[in-house]
């Protein structure tokens, strides 16, 4: 992709004032992100709790998370406990597992992964996005149900 492009598509991400942008053309992809003010953050978090979770997040109470002081540990204590590594989500859409309605699925538990393999994809705004194992190994397991929507940093699967 164009160096002038990438340019262009930063001033329009600061001119808009969206937060996220990505572009993909033939095999390459830009994604331009925006650093927003933390307080932002704080807003936005506590509305994303009431959204479907898999089950095994069903056992952390949402107003816990929301009232404790020290939400880092609220947070941690909601994640499953692994040794494995944990892959999270890079955006807010809806997973999936294979790449259309009755194909194989990308990976299943068990499977082994090397470092850029599509694992999953998630589709937002119509478009499926590839999500790719950050380190290789084997899947221990799936944190997310097939067709269900995720969040932005959602703990997906995991890897040993």
């Amino acid at each position: 992709m164009d160096i002038r492009k990438i340019k262009k598509l930063i001033e329009l991400v600061e001119e808009s004032g969206i937060d996220e942008l990505e572009i993909t053309e033939g095999e390459e992809s830009v994604r331009i992100a925006r650093n927003r003010p933390q307080q932002a953050l704080h807003y936005s978090l506590p509305n994303a709790a009431p959204a479907p979770q898999p089950a095994t997040f069903a056992a952390t109470p949402a107003p816990a998370e929301r009232d404790s002081a020290t939400k880092g540990t609220a947070v941690a204590a909601s994640e499953p406990s692994t040794t494995g590594f944990v892959q999270r989500s890079p955006m807010v859409g809806t997973f999936y597992r294979s790449p259309a309605p009755g194909s194989a699925r990308f990976a299943d538990v068990g499977s082994t992964v090397k470092a850029g393999d599509t694992v999953c994809i998630i589709e937002a705004m119509k478009m499926m996005n590839q999500i790719q194992a950050d380190k290789s190994g084997v899947i221990e397991s799936f944190l997310v149900e097939d067709g269900q929507p995720v969040e932005f940093d959602q703990p997906l699967f995991t890897i040993v």
